[in-house]
């Protein structure tokens, strides 16, 4: 269930920083990307 809904909190900075700014990518994104590899990873 955390990685569905990391998922959606990546896909959704991706698409604002394409949409809106890039500052978003870093804000959200990047986060999201981190926090989904240390789920996987079982940290």
């Amino acid at each position: 269930m955390a990685l569905f809904f990391l998922g959606c909190v990546f896909v959704a900075g991706v698409y604002g920083a394409a949409t809106a700014s890039r500052r978003i990518l870093f804000v959200q994104a990047v986060p999201a990307a981190v926090a989904l590899l240390a789920v996987l990873a079982g940290v």
